[in-house]
């Protein structure tokens, strides 16, 4: 029995070492006192300074941060009805219609945006046009946390809120939107992560003009990777993290229907 349990504590070694040895590394050296970043000559956090001073890039995480916001706001307002849709209604299309740009490759949801944006709408590429394909790629997310918390739920506290004479708004209200309020926030919280960082479905929907920050970063390394790429790349991954982290604990209390 010990020479399995073995073996699997290995694999799992093997397997989050190559998962998170190349993110320490891109932490170690957005630390180091060289521009090429080729070996490690020193500490300094003079890149951080730099990257805090450097306009173009500010300008690039504060037009991310708009998108995200944004999308994240549409997305979780439309997402939370789909699951509601999706929970109440029964319809065979809902689901599909909600969770198909999840399970479709970026790169074909960001062709089809980019020629939807273009040739039905003629519509001028910008981060309105970021955003509406943020929005459209997040709904299905908030949508399947939403309609998990709600299958989890007892239909019977719905039914006494009617008995009581409650309207159906009152029963949304008073009711359901406290407790689906968790996978609400999760799914927000996922929305945001996910926009703040896509890069496939932004690089096609962008068009040209104001940056943005993923698309800002590859610029940045087709020249070379150099420590100011490591600095951002780390405040990035620590933001990811901690939202991560958050929308973990709200799905935790989905999970155990708190």
């Amino acid at each position: 029995m010990k020479h399995p349990n073995f073996v699997l504590w290995l694999m799992a070694i093997l397997v989050y070492a190559f998962l998170y040895i190349p993110l320490i590394v891109v932490v170690v050296y957005s630390f180091n006192d060289s521009r090429l970043n080729a070996e490690w000559v020193g500490f300094t956090l003079d890149w951080y300074g730099k990257l805090f001073r450097n306009e173009e890039m500010l300008i690039a995480a504060r037009n991310s941060l708009i998108i995200a916001v944004s999308a994240s706001v549409l997305a979780t307002t439309l997402g939370t009805m789909a699951g509601l849709a999706i929970h109440r209604y029964r319809l065979k299309v809902l689901p599909i219609l909600a969770f198909t740009p999840v399970a479709m490759p970026e790169i074909l949801l960001g062709v089809s945006l980019l020629l939807f944006f273009l040739q039905v709408l003629n519509m001028t590429l910008g981060l309105v046009s970021v955003i509406i394909a943020h929005t459209t790629f997040s709904i299905g997310f908030v949508a399947i946390v939403v309609r998990a918390r709600l299958q989890g739920m007892d239909e019977s506290i719905f039914e006494a809120a009617r008995d009581l004479g409650a309207t159906p708004w009152q029963t949304f209200r008073l009711v359901t939107l406290p407790l689906i309020m968790p996978a609400i926030i999760a799914g927000a919280l996922m929305s945001f992560t996910l926009s703040i960082d896509d890069f496939v479905i932004t690089f096609f929907t962008k068009g040209v003009g104001e940056p943005i920050l993923p698309i800002q970063i590859y610029t940045m390394i087709k020249i070379a990777v150099t420590p100011e790429v490591n600095a951002v790349s780390t405040l990035l991954m620590l933001l990811t993290l901690a939202l991560v982290m958050l929308a973990t604990r709200f799905d935790k209390t989905i999970l155990h229907g708190r």
